[in-house]
């Protein structure tokens, strides 16, 4: 008569299994018998990106898209092995990443680094990271991951810096040549970057009012009080920005000039009026004081309107590091923590290329070390943005 159809996800366990590479060796029997030398040729062979050991390039890119996208750290991914008959040590694991860190992704690292000094928008922060062997510092002393990346402009790159300090001197290295905008939170260390102008944070802003205000009793949070009046300017803001969202950056700045401007010239006359009557060390004083120390830069937006309100993209960019560092907790060695700042970087950046992190890694180690990483049109190529990626790297709704 008819039929009935039910459909249910099936999951197929992952499989390891040994793959042994033949490479014959071709001689020249009749010079073997009568010529003084035989010769010798071998067939070709793809060179491995891990010479002399186990590790593939789908091994390696998986122990890595397990630790720093899904956060599993290396004595679990030890654990789960050892269950699937697979003897590899968490410090056997840890060699190959920093191997594969150093030895080859670095170069598109690299190569990133410099695409990303070309921007003209760019939004940096850091996050404290603990690295338990460092030269002549105690365990329990704060190293830093910096993170730099690109704005509105070009092709999305995300790059994670690790670096013992939080010193200014790190993001004038890192960013030496790079000419534009920096969108940055109140930190002083970006201050008097060389050729740069700081583009200040709304969101920090706005969470200094929001803060005062949930500090407050249950019952005084809906009376017209300071805080609440401080918080409304920013959300004035906020909701002036929402209806630009998908504007042109030409009628953004337009109409910030028409619609922002006066509540900001506003709200700097309150916050002038508010700076002598807030306590110091209060939750409104803190954030008024924020406010007005940083109001050149708070204003800054207004100049281009390719600009951000906020500097969420360098947040959001660095949640993933502070969320994966809550369960590996710290890194051994300055090498690993220098690895991990590259794998983050071509993973973050991959993701928001619309690709999928652990084919992307593979491709890449079975590309490079085939590759003239000297030929800068061949290392373009490898990119995570470049067209020329093949479709199995790409998640399919990124797919041409």
């Amino acid at each position: 008569m008819s039929s009935e159809i039910r459909r249910e996800i099936k999951i197929i366990p992952e499989k390891r299994v040994l793959v042994e590479h033949v490479q014959f060796i071709y001689s020249c029997r009749p010079c073997d018998k009568n010529e003084i030398e035989t010769p010798i040729v071998k067939a070709p062979m793809p060179r491995p990106a891990f010479p002399g050991s186990l590790a593939s390039a789908s091994a390696v890119a998986y122990i890595m898209e397990k630790k720093y996208e899904q956060g599993m750290p290396l004595y679990r991914l030890e654990q789960q092995f050892d269950r699937q008959s697979v003897p590899w040590s968490r410090q056997t694991m840890a060699n190959w990443v920093v191997t594969g860190a150093k030895v080859w992704l670095s170069k598109i690292y690299q190569r990133m680094h410099e695409e990303l000094l070309n921007c003209k928008y760019l939004h940096a922060d850091e996050s404290p990271v603990q690295v338990l062997h460092e030269p002549g510092r105690a365990a329990e002393t704060n190293s830093y991951m910096w993170l730099y990346r690109s704005g509105r402009d070009g092709p999305p790159i995300v790059l994670y810096e690790y670096q013992r300090t939080r010193s200014q001197q790190h993001p004038i290295e890192f960013l030496k040549g790079f000419e534009g905008y920096l969108h940055v939170d109140g930190y002083a260390g970006y201050n008097n970057l060389p050729n740069v102008t700081r583009v200040g944070c709304w969101s920090h802003v706005r969470r200094g009012f929001d803060e005062s205000l949930k500090s407050l009793p249950a019952n005084q949070r809906n009376a017209p009080i300071s805080a609440r009046e401080g918080l409304n300017y920013c959300n004035k803001l906020f909701k002036i920005e929402r209806a630009l969202k998908d504007v042109t950056p030409e009628e953004r700045y337009r109409r910030r000039l028409e619609e922002s401007r006066p509540v900001l010239d506003a709200f700097s006359v309150w916050l002038n009026s508010m700076k002598d009557k807030a306590l110091p060390k209060g939750t409104l004083g803190k954030a008024v004081k924020y406010c007005v120390n940083q109001w050149p830069t708070l204003v800054t937006f207004l100049e281009d309107g390719h600009l951000e309100i906020d500097n969420n993209r360098a947040e959001r960019s660095i949640k993933p590091f502070v969320m994966g560092r809550k369960a590996w907790l710290f890194a051994n060695t300055p090498s690993g923590a220098t690895a991990s700042a590259m794998t983050y970087s071509l993973v973050e950046t991959a993701k928001e290329n619309g690709l999928n992190a652990f084919a992307y890694l593979t491709y890449l180690f079975e590309q490079l070390p085939n590759t003239d990483t000297e030929n800068p049109d061949a290392l373009a190529g490898l990119l995570p943005w470049s067209e020329q990626l093949p479709d199995r790297v790409r998640h399919p709704k990124h797919k041409p």
